[in-house]
């Protein structure tokens, strides 16, 4: 997939309200070696070295095109090209924290586990996830791309999934001291004649249009966009309102 920072960053104040929100549950919480996996432009890792400035701040991401935008301003943090799904910690973390990443990756069952193990005792896994697959947004993408039409572009492709809140609770909690597991729904109000698409192709589309020539994505993204006008239609101000449901867990060894 090639990531485009600036198409993702449009939307920043949105994209980053669930990482203020998660990062208000952690006052307080002492940490001396962090790490940020997922980090990708760097700027929810800047707030955590905002919040623990005298911290050891490492932020992993896959996409050599976001850390290079991460790593455009100068700071303490350092920067780490890596697999998320195969990242080793060196030694003991008191804070792990993922912003928006872990639902690209599958077997959460031992992803999860996995982490937990690598913190310290009294460390922390924060964690947000996207949780709206079932919403318009993603069912008219996921139905589309099944089209015969598409469906042979789109063989393969990978989309995000996460476990429910529940599940999530019942895995952890055996692993952990303290345990904190909820769902918001965040109506986020998007501005334009194409918001929608705009968001996504910051995002959930950046798979769907890897496969696709400019001229074939064009022709995707029409049909894409019509669908969604009947779903979310634009408000008498010219507005989108587009509600979006996150996951958010912190857990403590």
């Amino acid at each position: 997939m090639n990531w485009d920072p600036d198409q993702y960053l449009k939307f920043l104040d949105a994209r980053q309200r669930p990482a203020l929100d998660l990062l208000a549950r952690l006052v307080g919480q002492p940490a001396n070696n962090i790490v940020d996996l997922g980090c990708g432009a760097g700027n929810v890792t800047r707030l955590l070295a905002g919040q623990w400035p005298q911290a050891r701040i490492t932020g992993i991401d896959s996409d050599s095109a976001m850390l290079d935008k991460a790593a455009s301003s100068l700071s303490s943090i350092i920067w780490q090209q890596a697999d998320i799904a195969a990242w080793q910690g060196e030694q003991p973390l008191d804070l792990v924290f993922s912003n928006a990443a872990l639902h690209w990756l599958a077997d959460h069952q031992h992803l999860l586990l996995r982490l937990v193990e690598q913190l310290a005792v009294g460390g922390v896994l924060a964690v947000q996830m996207p949780a709206n697959f079932a919403a318009p947004s993603h069912q008219i993408l996921f139905e589309l791309a099944g089209d015969p039409g598409w469906q042979a572009a789109f063989d393969g492709v990978r989309h995000g999934s996460v476990l429910t809140a529940a599940e999530y609770h019942a895995l952890l909690t055996p692993h952990c001291r303290h345990l904190d597991v909820w769902e918001t729904t965040y109506f986020q109000v998007l501005d334009g004649d194409d918001g929608i698409v705009e968001w996504m192709k910051g995002t959930t589309l950046v798979p769907y249009l890897a496969r696709l020539d400019r001229q074939t994505a064009e022709h995707f993204l029409a049909a894409y966009r019509a669908r969604l006008l009947v779903a979310y239609p634009r408000r008498a101000d010219g507005c989108t309102l587009f509600p979006f449901k996150r996951i958010f867990l912190v857990a403590q060894r």
